[in-house]
């Protein structure tokens, strides 16, 4: 195992679709809940320990071998909104292209072929960690990291924040993040005794609904 293939697969550069979207930042900018950083990091904050710690614990599953089609399930029934679903899926379909043409498997192969409109994205990011030979804590941190960071990067270009002060809200956010993957992880190691029912569901309902107004905004920076 290289432990570099981490660096690979949490790159931004990655060719995995998640520049295009916000996490849900640009429609906190729009209400105010986004002005500076400050508020920013309250706003990551919150992320990281809701949508960030289910899409930790479904990547760290499907990196320890679950089945990606229960966990695809899973992750359909932690996403009560049709516009997240709908961008779960569009960035899961991305992120299979970029994973097969990185490290091909049979595992990948095979759920491509059974979710050709794309599976949610954590569980293909688990599957794309497990394919590059990671471990689950590994695909959990890469997961936890989209979460934070990707709405840290949205709110540079959104505010014309310094971007140095974006990337001090991330180094802030290292003690949660570590907590956060740790949870996932155990999480994780109860499924195949317990099901899928073992990893959490926490709800962001606040960004289930922007997501929602969001996705109808007939201009729009971000795809969500």
């Amino acid at each position: 195992m290289s432990r570099a293939a981490l660096l690979v697969l949490a790159d931004g550069r990655f060719p995995a679709g998640g520049h295009a979207h916000s996490g849900g930042a640009e429609a906190a900018v729009e209400a105010g809940r986004i002005r500076d950083a400050v508020s920013l990091e309250e706003f990551c904050r919150g992320r990281l320990h809701t949508a960030g710690l289910v899409a930790a614990a479904l990547a760290a599953a499907a990196a320890a071998g679950c089945d990606p089609l229960v966990l695809d399930e899973a992750a359909d029934a932690r996403t009560p909104v049709p516009a997240l679903r709908l961008t779960a899926r569009r960035l899961g379909r991305q992120m299979m292209r970029a994973a097969r043409a990185t490290w091909p498997s049979a595992g990948l192969d095979a759920l491509a072929a059974a979710r050709p409109r794309g599976a949610h994205q954590p569980v293909v990011l688990g599957l794309a960690a497990r394919s590059a030979g990671l471990e689950p804590l590994d695909a959990a941190y890469a997961a936890g990291y989209e979460n934070v960071s990707g709405p840290a990067t949205a709110a540079v270009r959104l505010l014309s924040l310094d971007p140095f002060e974006a990337s001090a809200v991330l180094a802030r956010l290292a003690g949660p993040l570590d907590r956060v993957a740790a949870r996932a992880v155990e999480a994780a190691r109860r499924v195949p005794c317990e099901g899928s029912g073992a990893l959490p569901a926490a709800s962001a309902p606040l960004l289930d609904i922007t997501a929602e107004q969001h996705a109808a905004w007939p201009v729009r920076l971000f795809a969500s």
